[in-house]
This record gives C-alpha cells, structure tokens and sequence, in this order.
C-alpha cells in the first residue's frame, strides 16, 4: 500500500465517523439516524460515495431520505472541514448499500440448507 493509499483509507475512515456525527445534529428525523456502512473515496479524494444501511425503511423513505441528503451535502461538507481543519472536503454521492440484505439472505440459505443436510441423515 503507497501513500496515496493510506491517506485514502485514513480519509474514509474518518468520514464513515464524522457523516453520522454530522447527520445526528440534524433535527430531521428521517436522515439523523441512518448509518454509515461503507465509505468510498476518489483517488484524489475529491468525490466520496457513501454507502447507508437501508433496514427499516421502504423505497419510498429511502428515495426521500436520499433527496433530502442531498439538499444537506453542503452542510455536511461544512461541518467536516470545520471539525477537521480541512481546507476541503470531497462531494459526497449517497446510496443506499444492499449488500447488509444479501448477506442476509444468503445466510438464510445456508442455514436452510445446513437443517436439510441435518434432517437427511
């Protein structure tokens, strides 16, 4: 791993901790409690995707949530640059992550198939 890489990593270790800081001080309820899964950053880590868990909410609150994060990014950029000194922060890109639901349903499977291999013998 080079420099570049590091920093990288450094940088979205800390925005996967300071966006739910950021989110939290908001008096919207439907975005304040969502969390951070995963975050992404460019190469020059000007662009940051960032990946939510969508449990407890349908298509519709996660298209509402996802609309109104983006009215919110600027104040989030705002917030990160000033808790951190930045003199920058990346544009975020907002998702909702459905890797946590394939997971689960994989899971699922195995467990089905682990009770039919235990009922066969």
């Amino acid at each position: 791993m080079n420099q570049a890489e590091i920093k990288r990593k450094r940088t979205e270790s800390l925005l996967r901790e300071l966006i739910p800081e950021a989110l939290s001080t908001l008096e919207d309820s439907r975005i304040n409690a969502l969390s951070v899964t995963e975050v992404l950053c460019s190469r020059g880590r000007y662009d940051a995707r960032v990946f939510l868990d969508p449990t407890g909410l349908d298509e519709r609150e996660q298209a509402e949530a996802l609309k109104q994060l983006r009215k919110v990014s600027g104040y989030l950029k705002t917030y990160i640059k000033e808790s951190e000194g930045w003199y920058k922060a990346p544009n975020f890109t907002f998702e909702f992550d459905d890797e946590l639901d394939r997971i689960s349903r994989i899971d699922t499977l195995f467990k089905k198939i682990e009770k039919e291999i235990g009922d066969a013998s």
